[in-house]
């Protein structure tokens, strides 16, 4: 696999993605996919041979890491975790101490083997139950 990750300002790329995971596949509305924070965040965007296969969000200041996706036909590769570790290094180097992800329940595992664990109680989130959950950087 030729892969690479990156911060980028394609954005456009970056919300096709979310398009197709959150939205098409998951149901998420688009009021709730896109929630007005994007200019502030730092966009990663997974290419495979030039081709967008998984995105991230990452606000710095917040130490916050979200909208993590990655395309059907690209899962079980370990995309997923080398984005996450895109934005643990991405904040990493920006000086923060801790990683912070809000992760749907069902997901949790995939989480809690990058060092991730849950804080607080859980939460709706467009109707799909979500967790809090940390890791120091």
């Amino acid at each position: 696999m030729t892969l690479t990750i990156t911060p980028t300002r394609d954005l456009d790329a970056c919300f096709a993605l979310r398009r197709e995971v959150f939205m098409g596949e998951q149901g998420f509305s688009e009021a709730e996919e896109f929630d007005g924070k994007d200019d502030a965040a730092i966009h990663l965007l997974a290419c495979e041979r030039g081709e967008p296969v998984g995105t991230a969000r990452v606000f710095v200041e917040e130490g916050r890491i979200g909208r993590i996706c990655v395309v059907r036909r690209a899962r079980g590769t370990g995309l997923g975790a080398r984005i996450v570790q895109a934005g643990m290094d991405l904040l990493r180097e920006r000086g923060a101490a801790r990683a912070v992800l809000d992760a749907q329940v069902r997901a949790m595992g995939f989480y809690e083997g990058l060092g991730f664990a849950a804080e607080g109680p859980e939460f709706d989130d467009g109707g799909v139950p979500h967790r809090r959950m940390t890791c120091p950087l």
